[in-house]
């Protein structure tokens, strides 16, 4: 059994996580609302208009795998988390005038903000991760 200071921290830092998870899945949610479930996203091509449409569904359960399945759920934020950067890096820099990247991707609130949750999410994984059993499905203090 973990110490209850380590169980709590990792369910802090997993909140934070489930909690920018779902403002994630609120601005995809809405889009798809506005725009349609076939929307192209400005012409980006069918496979990123694909993912990130997918992520609709990936951010909730992805927040909610976060507790009932703690290292499951702690796994799939990186990963979703470091996949979504990359492709926004990948989209900013292929639509960005020669010499413009920096200034483009410096200029985007919501690229910006995926980096520092991305950030956020390394510097806190270990916390995360510590604070949950080995065979843990829920864990809550």
């Amino acid at each position: 059994m973990h110490d209850p200071p380590v169980q709590r921290a990792s369910l802090i830092v997993r909140s934070i996580w489930a909690a920018c998870l779902l403002i994630a899945w609120a601005n995809h949610a809405r889009l798809l609302l506005q725009h349609g479930l076939f929307w192209d996203y400005h012409g980006v091509g069918w496979a990123s208009a694909a993912y990130w449409s997918s992520l609709t569904i990936f951010d909730p359960v992805i927040a909610v795998l976060l507790f009932a399945r703690p290292k499951l759920g702690i796994v799939s934020t990186v990963l979703l988390i470091a996949t979504n950067v990359v492709q926004n890096l990948a989209i900013t820099a292929h639509r960005a005038p020669e010499g413009e990247f920096l200034r483009l991707a410096a200029s985007s609130f919501f690229l910006i903000s995926q980096i520092g949750f991305m950030l956020f999410v390394a510097v806190t994984a270990r916390v995360a991760w510590r604070g949950v059993g080995k065979n843990c499905r829920s864990q809550s203090v």
